[in-house]
C-alpha cells in the first residue's frame, strides 16, 4: 500500500508538469500571453485580437496614422491634442502608470473656507511668482518682480507685481513660522568676520540710525583679497536681510555652493542701475545709484536671485532646475567703504515682500487717473486695436486694490494705503474708449475691462478679479468711504450675473466674448485656464 501511494504521487506531478508545459508550448505560438495593444473588453469580444495599422481621414482635411483593434479605433493623442486644445500627461500613481486628460492646464483649487477679504486671496498661497519663466528676476531695487511677458528686456507689470505681493500674503498665512537666525546686528550678536591686513571693520553708533544702536563698518581696497569676510556653511534659510549702506564702489556679496556638485556662484549686490548681469558663476544685482550712502533695507531670495541668473536658466527649459536644498551659505563678504546692520538668513519673509510690493503701488500710482499704467503695446489678437503703451487693466486695477486693501488691514489703519486703494476706482467709471476701464455690453450691462480693446473684448478671468478687488475694498474700508466700491461691485455682479452664460461653450468655457464682439465668423477664443 505504501509502494501504491507513491507511486500515484509521482504519476499526479508528472501529469501536472505535462499539462504545464503543453500549455506554455501552445502560448507561446502566435499571439503570446500579452497581445499587443491590451484592452478590456465587456462585449465578449476577444482580447487577444491582432491590431491593424489603418488610415483615418480627419474632416477631409488631415489623414493620420491610426490604430484598429476590434471595433474600436484609437487616434495618436498628439492629434487629438492640437485638434481638440487638450491636454495629456503619462503619470506615475501609486506606483502605476496612468494617463490623465484635462481639457484645461489650470490646477483645481478647492475653498477651504468662506472667503475672507483680509486673509488669503483666493489660492495665490499655491503661487510662486517669482520662479515663473517669464519673470526676469525679482528687482534689488524695488524688490518686486519683472515681467518679459510681452516684451523680453522686461518691464513693471502692476498685475504681476500684485500677485506677488498677495501670494506672499497668503503664505504667511498658511505656512509655518520662519525659521530666523540673526548673523551680525553690531549689538548682541556679533559674528566672527575675517579681516584681511590693510582692511578695517569696527561696530559703532551712526550718527543717522541713533535708536538703531551699532552697526557694523567696513573699509577695504579695491581689489576682492582685500574683502572683509564671514565664512559661513548655512543651510536651508536662504531669504538674506540686511540694512546695508554703500558708498561708491562698494560691494555686498554672497557666496553659494551646490551641496552635490561642489559648485560655487556669487551673487553680488551694487550700485548701479541695471536689474542684472551675469558673468560665468557670477551673478550682478544693481541696488541703484540713488542708494549711494544712504540706508536701504533689502530682503533677497538668494535661490531665486542664483536661478534667474544662471546662464542656464535663460537658454533651456529642458534643465533640471536647481532644488533649494541643493544649496547652502558658505561666505558673506563686504569690498569698499560703507555699513550693514540687522544681517539675518531665514526660510522665508513673505510680509517684507507683501510690503514691497504695497510701497511700489504706492510709488507708481498715476495720481490723475488713480491707474498703475502698463508700460508695453498689446495686442490682444486679429481684428482688435492695439493697445498703447500706459493703457490700464481693469485686472491689474483690481488685483492691486485687493493688495492694498490687505496692506490697509495688516498696518492698522496706514492711511496711505486706504487712499491709493479708493484712488484706484477712478477708472472703473470712465469709458474705455476715454482711457478706463469701463465697457458696455448691448448698451445695457457695465464690464471691466482687462484689455480696453476696440471693440470690447469682455474678457472674463479679468472682469472677476476686479470684482474681487472691489468686493475687498468694500469689506476693508470704513463705512463712509466704501460706498463707491460697493456701488461698482454690485453693478458689475449684475452683469456677471446676466452675461455669464454667454462664456458657456457647451464643452469649456470661452475666455472673451469675440466671437460676438468681431462677427459671426469667429470661433470662440476657448478659455485654457480654470477660474
Amino acid at each position: 500500500m505504501r509502494l501504491n501511494l507513491k507511486f500515484l504521487l509521482i504519476s499526479l506531478c508528472v501529469t501536472v508538469a505535462l499539462i504545464t508545459f503543453a500549455l506554455w508550448a501552445n502560448c507561446g505560438v502566435g499571439q503570446g500571453l500579452v497581445p499587443k495593444w491590451p484592452q478590456h473588453h465587456g462585449d465578449g469580444d476577444n482580447p487577444f485580437e491582432q491590431t491593424e495599422e489603418i488610415d483615418c481621414i480627419i474632416n477631409q482635411e488631415y489623414s493620420i496614422g491610426c490604430r484598429k483593434e476590434g471595433e474600436e479605433v484609437y487616434l495618436p493623442f498628439s492629434f487629438l491634442q492640437k485638434y481638440f486644445d487638450v491636454y495629456g500627461s503619462l503619470n506615475v500613481v501609486d506606483g502605476s502608470r496612468r494617463f490623465d486628460w484635462t481639457h484645461s492646464y489650470g490646477k483645481v483649487n478647492y475653498p477651504k473656507g468662506a472667503y475672507d477679504p483680509r486673509g488669503i486671496f483666493m489660492y495665490f498661497e499655491n503661487y510662486n511668482v517669482e520662479m515663473r519663466d517669464r519673470v526676469k528676476c525679482i528687482s534689488a531695487i524695488d524688490g518686486v518682480p519683472i515681467s518679459t511677458q510681452w516684451e523680453s528686456q522686461g518691464y513693471f507689470y502692476a498685475t504681476q507685481i500684485a500677485q506677488f505681493g498677495l501670494s506672499h500674503y497668503s503664505k504667511n498665512l498658511t505656512e509655518p513660522e520662519p525659521r530666523r537666525k540673526t548673523v551680525e546686528d553690531g549689538d548682541r550678536e556679533l559674528a566672527g568676520w575675517i579681516v584681511p591686513k590693510g582692511s578695517s571693520l569696527n561696530r559703532t553708533l551712526d550718527r543717522a540710525r541713533p535708536s538703531a544702536g551699532a552697526v557694523l563698518s567696513f573699509s577695504t581696497g579695491k581689489s576682492f583679497d582685500t574683502a572683509v569676510l564671514l565664512p559661513m556653511d548655512h543651510v536651508l534659510d536662504l531669504v538674506l536681510s540686511v540694512d546695508v549702506l554703500l558708498r561708491p564702489n562698494s560691494t555686498l556679496c554672497v557666496t553659494l555652493q551646490n551641496r552635490e556638485t561642489q559648485k560655487l556662484y556669487r551673487v553680488y549686490y551694487i550700485l548701479v542701475d541695471f536689474l542684472i548681469g551675469v558673468q560665468d558663476e557670477n551673478i550682478y544685482y544693481g541696488i541703484g545709484l540713488n542708494s549711494t550712502g544712504v540706508w536701504k533695507h533689502l530682503t533677497r531670495d538668494l535661490f531665486v536671485d542664483l536661478q534667474k541668473g544662471l546662464p542656464q536658466y535663460a537658454s533651456t527649459d529642458k534643465r533640471r532646475k536647481m532644488r533649494r536644498t541643493e544649496l547652502k551659505v558658505i561666505e558673506v563678504s563686504l569690498l569698499g567703504n560703507g555699513s550693514i546692520d540687522n544681517l539675518t538668513l531665514s526660510t522665508s519673509e513673505h510680509i517684507a515682500h507683501f510690503y514691497d510690493a504695497a510701497e511700489w503701488l504706492i510709488r507708481h500710482q498715476d495720481p490723475s487717473t488713480g491707474g498703475w499704467p502698463i508700460p508695453v503695446r498689446r495686442k490682444l489678437g486679429s481684428g482688435f486695436g492695439e493697445l498703447a503703451r500706459g493703457w490700464y487693466s481693469a485686472m491689474a486695477q483690481g488685483h492691486a486694490i485687493s493688495l492694498l486693501a490687505r496692506a490697509y488691514y495688516h498696518s492698522k489703519g496706514d492711511k496711505r494705503y486706504l487712499r491709493a486703494a479708493l484712488d484706484g476706482l477712478k477708472l472703473f467709471r470712465i469709458p474705455s474708449y476715454q482711457g478706463g476701464v469701463l465697457a458696455t455690453f448691448l448698451g445695457k450691462y457695465a464690464w471691466y475691462e482687462e484689455y480696453p480693446t476696440t471693440p470690447h473684448s469682455f474678457v472674463l478671468n479679468g472682469f472677476i478679479y476686479s470684482l474681487l478687488g472691489l468686493y475687498d475694498l468694500n469689506s476693508t474700508a470704513p463705512a463712509n468711504q466704501s460706498n463707491e466700491a460697493a456701488v461698482l461691485f454690485e453693478q458689475g455682479m449684475t452683469s456677471l450675473k446676466k452675461m455669464l452664460l454667454l462664456y458657456d461653450t457647451g464643452s469649456g468655457t470661452s475666455y472673451d466674448l469675440r466671437h460676438f464682439t468681431l462677427g459671426k465668423n469667429m470661433n470662440p477664443n476657448r478659455n485654457r485656464t480654470l477660474y
